[in-house]
């Protein structure tokens, strides 16, 4: 692939942040080494700290912030800066600055060329804050004439976008079996929610798409559809039609749940722990955020969660959260439980405004 050059100022800078990073490990030192670094170290903070601020300095960095990322190993910010003074902005707040070459603009523009120019099937892009890049991934199912074409046009991005190939297929996880049921079919519930003071819940759009009427494990029906968003966005709204015990909780399946009190973002390196009826509980981490998967029957869903958490058919719906925080409702992905994959996640906040739901 081509790469593009770094102008000299800004490949200086890079290489002096880089330089820093090898001697100082979470601190960055001045061009000098001789000198002590005058920086405030980062700050220990949450991940919903790190989401909280990251979001500051969003607002206050402007066209100059480049994406953000949480270092868990660290338990801090890292915060992508097109130059010094943003990143002496960014050390103030208490967050690591890392000199990058692409902007947000940029990578945005890359997307859209690849929207425009390859939308194949079995395929995704995620805009990967730790490379400062926009991953493309085809999966088994992509031809070589469908790969020579990727690559012609991630090849004329430069050096913005890379791409890549997985062993897996991109698909809904959704399949005949157990947990909420309808029409043949099965998947996840995600999460008990409340409208207009009367219990509801969420599952993944391609679930609410084929299936109206759901019923629990034991054949009972327990409720019929109010929304559905799919392709585009995933997911669906159940009103529940029964009484049923709708706990806002999480089963864990070794006899005890996650209490979830609220929603929350997402962000880059967040700790996440997955629940679905094929494959239980299974944990792992975000890798990316706003990924567009092109799933092999030719249905498109944006901006989705990204994650290295496994997750097989039937998990469809299921939730995602990190501690007593709704994150995500499962969509889709590539591979298993045993060979690992990438799997994608409609974030929870956006199905919240969207049908006016709220978790309760």
């Amino acid at each position: 692939m081509k790469h593009r050059r770094i102008p000299r100022r800004r490949a200086a800078a890079a290489g002096a942040g880089i330089a820093a990073l090898v001697v100082a490990g979470v601190t960055f030192q001045t061009a000098n080494a001789s000198e002590p670094s005058t920086d405030p170290a980062p700050k220990t903070l949450s991940v919903a700290a790190a989401g909280n601020l990251a979001s500051d300095l969003g607002q206050e960095l402007g066209a100059d912030a480049a994406g953000t990322y949480y270092d868990a190993r660290a338990r801090t910010l890292v915060v992508n800066v097109l130059d010094e003074a943003a990143a002496r902005t960014v050390r103030a707040a208490g967050a690591s600055a890392r000199l990058v070459e692409h902007s947000l603009a940029e990578l945005k523009s890359a997307r859209t060329t690849l929207k425009d120019d390859a939308t194949v099937p079995g395929t995704s892009w995620v805009t990967d804050p730790t490379t400062n890049k926009v991953v493309v991934t085809a999966d088994r199912t992509v031809s070589d004439a469908e790969w020579a074409k990727l690559g012609k046009v991630v090849d004329g991005l430069g050096g913005v976008a890379e791409l890549r190939r997985t062993k897996g297929e991109f698909k809904p996880f959704i399949a005949g079996g157990d947990a909420i049921t309808g029409s043949g079919g099965r998947c996840s519930l995600g999460f008990n929610v409340v409208k207009g003071g009367q219990p509801y819940f969420l599952t993944a759009g391609h679930c609410t798409a084929a299936i109206s009427a759901w019923s629990d494990s034991s054949g009972k029906q327990i409720g019929t559809n109010e929304v559905s968003s799919f392709p585009d966005n995933d997911y669906g709204l159940v009103k529940y039609t029964a009484e049923v015990d709708h706990p806002s909780a999480v089963d864990l399946y070794n006899g005890s749940t996650q209490t979830i009190s609220g929603a929350a973002e997402a962000t880059v390196g967040m700790k996440v722990t997955r629940s679905g009826s094929t494959t239980q509980v299974h944990n792992g981490t975000v890798t990316g955020l706003d990924a567009t998967v092109n799933y092999g029957n030719g249905d498109i869903v944006n901006g989705l969660i990204q994650t290295d958490v496994c997750a097989e058919p039937g998990d469809s719906g299921g939730a995602l959260f990190s501690g007593d925080k709704a994150i995500g409702l499962t969509s889709g992905g590539s591979g298993d439980c045993t060979s690992g994959g990438q799997t994608f996640f409609q974030p929870v906040s956006e199905a919240l405004s969207a049908t006016g739901a709220q978790i309760g």
